[in-house]
């Protein structure tokens, strides 16, 4: 036995790609363990052909690179060598575990080696030495770190961010290993695989060295050592055969809230609404699998235990996110779930009622713990369900169940109906016909899976179909994704920012610029400190207003839908007041009149002034508030307050010039073409108002097909090609321009009609 497995281990070349150097030991140190069971002496010259090999092939870039890996994998060697000859299975198979994932290591660090040097060609050579997620229907093996170094290749990407694009792929992936090697462990251990504990445990300990220089920036290194601590501590104890419960509970203590790769914002939304709609859907098949207390159906089985590795591997990577106490509630659900889908058989399982009441716990459990933002509607979720249905139709038909196949072909369809689709006929109407033909009876040459199911055709043309329909749906999940242009939110908010600023410095000097003698300039005083006040007020009103519309954002898109709806009408007021003579000849007519009665002599002086400073910001300060909280629902926080620091910055300039330095600007220009410039954000907010009251239902749809616009007239103007959008877009610039026009005939007639009434009064 021996000499077969030394005789059948090749040489490695030296020409040979790292990543098969790799693969090559890797093999022959499985071979080895295998061997060990009946010929131990053979597994030991296996163990020594491959160390030979490493040390020609791998160790001596590893060495130089990443010393630490290397003399982790020769320390695995000389215990493969000693558990070969006390034949020590157990021994043996963790020391091959610290071998490869030291292996996996050395591989990382010298893809960030080569990619600082500039050296593309060994970045892509050591690259392909890497393990990937465990890959299932609903996560696919990610290719970020391959394209990153392709594009650093092509010059189309510097080395510092491709190293940041690796890194964060490989950290994902490895994190997601060790989770997976972690929970493995505990099923090895409740069934008494004392080989398998061992492996498992050196496998978890390995991942973590990968991970550790993350761990270390994230907590330092006195809780990097504590952490390494524990899992060389799982490893001992793994291999003593003594009770793994305290040590395992310690290894996923230290990894609590740690996440080496954190997921963007986008990410995490997208990973919560996955997780929702897969637990969702493990009861749906499991009730389908279930009649009078037993299995009737093992496909709906299967399709359970498969949504139910979907949630929890979401689950998985957002478990450091969440509460501890949601984590723990969450595990423990899961597991429940998991062991009646284990003990369903033909004989006897749980019933749908009590599966579905705990399905719901967990998933209450779920919302209850995650953050405000994440329970919003996900379409990148709902296309993700989408096509893990869509693998069910293959899947069914592949089994001859035509039934089973049309079933998850009408819930896919439902998912899109439901989901998706609102936002698609809104933004691409000319998308939605040739979708539906394909998910329906479309014939000829593309005929759709409907017609083909009904048919029961063959595998291969239900998968030529579904290949086409991934490529619609690919299309559809970019344009529903797209969202509005930051800058142009930004640009939106800086303008509203500046305007009303603008508004509030010309209102107060006018008022103050009369109190030019001596004896007067002392009123400006109390009239800055109500202007400091207002700054306060409106500051607290920005914090109170964002709370409330915080705590609310459970609401989504009908929160959002509500707050555009203020925001439009506050737009609208705005142009009303704004773009005529009315404002001036009225609203600081009335300040003025205010502050004579102060000034003549009426009670309270200072604090009327006072008011008459705060009144004068204020309603400015507050009409900016309730704009700039629909545009934060839209698109964030941080890309609002950019566009009102900028608004800030020129109200602030303007302020300095006016006040400090007396320069007499044309603020009636300033207002006309800032008035403009409004009057552009009230169409692009009034379509995008109408778009989210469409997507949410509260406003029918009727798609204009006989135009194709472009995507970017919705991202950057809120114009979507239909009647109800473009007719209010109409209706609202209509609505300005009258009330325009309809505010200057007014003063014309008033100024008109003295003049006709002298000659009776004489």
């Amino acid at each position: 036995m021996g000499l077969i497995l030394t005789t059948a281990l090749p040489t490695l070349a030296q020409s040979a790609s790292p990543a098969d150097s790799a693969e090559q030991v890797r093999r022959a140190l499985v071979d080895a363990q295998l061997a060990m069971i009946t010929d131990p002496a053979g597994a030991r010259d296996t163990v020594s052909t491959a160390q030979a090999n490493y040390a020609e092939a791998l160790s001596p870039q590893l060495s130089a690179a990443v010393p630490e890996a290397n003399a982790r994998i020769e320390t695995a060697f000389a215990a493969m060598l000693a558990s070969a000859e006390a034949a020590d299975s157990t021994g043996f198979a963790a020391a091959r575990s610290q071998a490869w994932t030291a292996m996996l290591e050395g591989g990382y660090q010298s893809v960030e080696a080569a990619l600082q040097k500039g050296d593309a060609a060994a970045a892509r050579a050591w690259l392909g030495l890497r393990e990937y997620r465990t890959a299932n229907r609903y996560s696919r093996a990610g290719a970020d770190a391959t394209l990153a170094v392709e594009q650093f290749a092509a010059g189309e990407l510097s080395a510092a961010d491709a190293a940041l694009t690796v890194r964060a792929d490989l950290y994902d992936t490895y994190q997601a290993r060790l989770s997976e090697s972690l929970r493995d462990l505990a099923d090895a251990d409740a069934n008494g695989f004392a080989g398998r504990r061992a492996e498992l445990a050196a496998l978890a300990a390995g991942y973590f060295a990968i991970l550790a220089p993350a761990y270390a920036e994230q907590r330092g290194a006195d809780a990097l050592a504590s952490a390494s601590n524990t899992f060389d501590n799982l490893t001992a104890v793994a291999l003593s055969g003594d009770s793994l419960a305290p040590a395992l509970d310690a290894a996923n203590g230290v990894l609590d809230g740690f996440r080496a790769a954190p997921l963007s914002p986008a990410e995490q939304a997208r990973r919560a609404g996955q997780l929702l709609r897969f637990v969702g859907l493990i009861s749906v098949e499991y009730g389908r699998a279930i009649s009078d207390g037993r299995v009737i159906h093992d496909f709906e089985i299967q399709e359970a235990v498969t949504f139910h590795e979907a949630a929890y591997a979401a689950f998985s990577d957002l478990s450091s996110l969440l509460p501890a106490e949601t984590t723990a509630q969450a595990a423990a659900l899961f597991d429940q779930l998991s062991a009646h889908l284990s003990d369903a058989s033909p004989a006897a399982a749980a019933e749908p009622s009590q599966f579905e009441r705990e399905t719901n716990e967990l998933m209450d459990v779920l919302k209850a713990g995650m953050p405000e933002t994440w329970l919003a509607s996900s379409s990148q979720g709902d296309f993700a369900v989408i096509a893990s249905l869509l693998d069910q139709v293959e899947s069914a038909v592949a089994s001859g169940e035509y039934d089973m196949a049309d079933s998850a072909r009408l819930e896919a369809y439902a998912t899109l109906e439901t989901g998706p689709e609102a936002r698609l006929v809104i933004v691409a109407p000319q998308l939605k016909p040739p979708l539906e033909a394909q998910f329906w009876n479309a014939q000829g040459e593309q005929p759709g899976l409907a017609h083909l199911i009904s048919n029961q055709a063959s595998l291969k043309e239900v998968q030529a179909s579904r290949a086409r329909l991934d490529d619609l749906l690919d299309q559809a999940e970019q344009i529903v994704g797209q969202e509005s242009s930051p800058l142009a939110v930004a640009t939106n908010a800086g303008l509203i920012v500046f305007r009303e600023g603008m508004e509030a410095v010309i209102i107060l000097a006018a008022l103050m610029s009369s109190m030019r003698r001596a004896e007067e300039r002392r009123f400006r005083k109390p009239m800055w400190a109500g202007t400091g006040l207002a700054l306060l007020a409106t500051a607290g009103i920005w914090v109170l207003a964002h709370s409330v519309l915080q705590s609310l954002a459970r609401y989504g898109e009908k929160l959002e839908a509500v707050v555009s709806l203020i925001a439009v009408a506050v737009l609208l007021v705005i142009m009303n007041w704004f773009l005529h003579k009315i404002y001036w000849t009225s609203w600081i007519a009335s300040f003025h009149s205010r502050k004579r009665r102060l000034l003549s002599g009426e009670a309270g002086l200072i604090l009327g002034l006072v008011a008459l400073g705060f009144a004068s910001v204020f309603r400015e300060g507050f009409e900016t508030v309730l704009f700039l909280q629909a545009l934060v629902l839209e698109v964030g926080t941080t890309v609002v307050l950019v566009g009102t620091a900028a608004g800030l910055l020129l109200v602030i300039l303007l302020g300095v010039l006016t006040f400090k330095l007396q320069v007499r600007l044309p603020y009636r220009t300033m207002l006309v073409v800032t008035g403009v410039l409004i009057g552009l954000v009230l169409l692009q907010i009034t379509g995008k108002t109408v778009y989210t009251m469409q997507v949410v239902g509260w406003m029918p749809i009727h798609p204009i097909q006989q135009i194709t616009l472009p995507y970017w007239l919705g991202t950057w103007f809120g114009i979507y090609p239909t009647w109800e959008g473009l007719a209010l877009q109409f209706a609202a610039a209509g609505f300005v321009i009258g009330s325009y026009f309809l505010a200057e005939r007014s003063q014309k007639s008033k100024r008109q009609r003295p003049t006709s009434s002298a000659p009776s009064v004489a």
